[in-house]
Parts: C-alpha cells; sequence; structure tokens
C-alpha cells in the first residue's frame, strides 16, 4: 500500500525524544490542525533536519500519514525563530506558554482553523522581534486565543444580568465582570482600570496597553491566565517559569 504524503505550513510547538536518535515533533499544521510526527535520525549530529525542527520553528513540512505517528518526510525552514528567542529568558518562557496553550487548545478540539494558526504565529514572530516586552504579548496572545476558542470574557456588561459598567468584581464562573447585584461568593475585587487593560489587549491597542503601570499589567495577567485555567480545567504549566505568574497577582 502506497503511503500517503501531505504537504503544509507548520510551527513547531514541542520536541521529544524517541529512542536513541528519533524525536516526536509536536506541531500546528496551518491546514491539518496539531499534528504529531516523527524524525528520524534527528538527534545525530548528521541529520539534514537538524535546527529546522527546533520549537518555535517555521517550516514547510511533508509528511507520510501512519495509522499512530505520522512520519516527516521533508522539513524546510521557512522563518527560525528558535535561535532569537532562546537568546532571552522572558522570551522563552512567554513562547513557551504560547506553544502549550496552543497544543491544548487543540488537544481540546477548540480551533484547528487557519485564523487560529495566524494566531499563533504571530504571537511567536512577535515575540521574537517584537520591542514590545513578551509578557505583554503573552497575555494578548493567552486572551485572543481564549476569545478563539469561543470563551471571549465579558469585559463591559454584567456577564450575568447584562447591565452596562463599569463594574468592579470579576467571576470566573460567570464569564466576566459582574455588577455588585449578581456578584457572588468567589468573585474577585478588580479595579476598572484593569478590566480597560483587558479590553486594550483583546483589541491590540499597544499604545494604551503600554501606557498600563505594573499593577494593572499583573491583575489583568492573573484574570486572564485563571479565566483559561477553569475552561480548560487545568493551568498551563509553562506559566510556572513566567516570572509575572511567579509572582501572582499586587
Amino acid at each position: 500500500m502506497i503511503s500517503r504524503l501531505i504537504r503544509d505550513e507548520a510551527v513547531v510547538l514541542r520536541t521529544q525524544p524517541l529512542g536513541e536518535a528519533d524525536r516526536i515533533i509536536t506541531l500546528l499544521t496551518r491546514r491539518h490542525g496539531k499534528v504529531r510526527a516523527s524524525a528520524r535520525g534527528v538527534r545525530r549530529t548528521a541529520s539534514r533536519f537538524g535546527a529546522r525542527l527546533e520549537p518555535f520553528q517555521r517550516v514547510d513540512l511533508q509528511l507520510r500519514r501512519g495509522r499512530s505517528l505520522d512520519v516527516i518526510a521533508q522539513a524546510v525552514t521557512i522563518t527560525g525563530y528558535s535561535s532569537r528567542i532562546a537568546e532571552d529568558y522572558d522570551r522563552f518562557t512567554a513562547a513557551t506558554a504560547v506553544a502549550e496553550t496552543a497544543e491544548r487548545l487543540s488537544d481540546e478540539g477548540i480551533d484547528s482553523s487557519n485564523d487560529f494558526y495566524l494566531l499563533v504565529l504571530s504571537a511567536l514572530a512577535a515575540i521574537a522581534d517584537s520591542s514590545r516586552p513578551p509578557m505583554l504579548l503573552l497575555d494578548s496572545f493567552l486572551l485572543r486565543a481564549t476569545a478563539s476558542a469561543g470563551w471571549t470574557p465579558q469585559l463591559r456588561t454584567c456577564a450575568t444580568c447584562g447591565a452596562d459598567g463599569p463594574h468592579v468584581a470579576y467571576d470566573v464562573a460567570a464569564g466576566g465582570v459582574v455588577c455588585s447585584e449578581c456578584r457572588r461568593p468567589g468573585a474577585v475585587g478588580v479595579r476598572p482600570r484593569v478590566i480597560e487593560h483587558m479590553i486594550f489587549l483583546l483589541a491590540g491597542d499597544w499604545e494604551n496597553v503600554l501606557d498600563s503601570d505594573d499593577r494593572t499589567q499583573n491583575q489583568a495577567a492573573a484574570l486572564i491566565a485563571s479565566t483559561l485555567t477553569w475552561h480548560l480545567e487545568r493551568g498551563i504549566r509553562a506559566l510556572h517559569y513566567v516570572e509575572r505568574y511567579q509572582r501572582g497577582p499586587q
């Protein structure tokens, strides 16, 4: 039986050893969603794939479809983000959190569309190349990824009754800000400036995002992470290595 070859563009999300010389490569592809494939002999120094299949690389792939695991037949680098991201710890941890989030959302069957692929790709490109702080780029990605999954938090009106804001409490389970009448035990008190910052992150209004103070940024990041964690039912492990999330809200 002739094996089926497919060609697609992809971003490398994660790698793990397989045997003595191979690796399993987890990729987010443009047209086929998340794919796990073996890269044979890639750990040998003479491998023709080598650095092309490191995390955060954007590649043009040929995959040979298998029953349980695809096989990478060819990989050509389109854009090499890996080396630039690895040069800086904040960039590396932010990019790692982006990659894990993309994988987790794909596991949930949330979104394998071209738009989601472009969202992940643009986040990694910005972390690699942008002068904007990696932590803010991560916050923006996490919020947009949450929205892409259909879980956009209500930020302007009460998530329970629809009353116009601004409101001063955030209820993750309810789906966003809540008014004083709808506020339940467990809702978090929040300053209007924090909610405004989240609105700016979601809209990509970087002038206002960059104008926010550290306290506002940290509190917004905590709400964004809590929202994503609630929907996924467990947290993103890579966030434990991100300095902002190690400190927690201030």
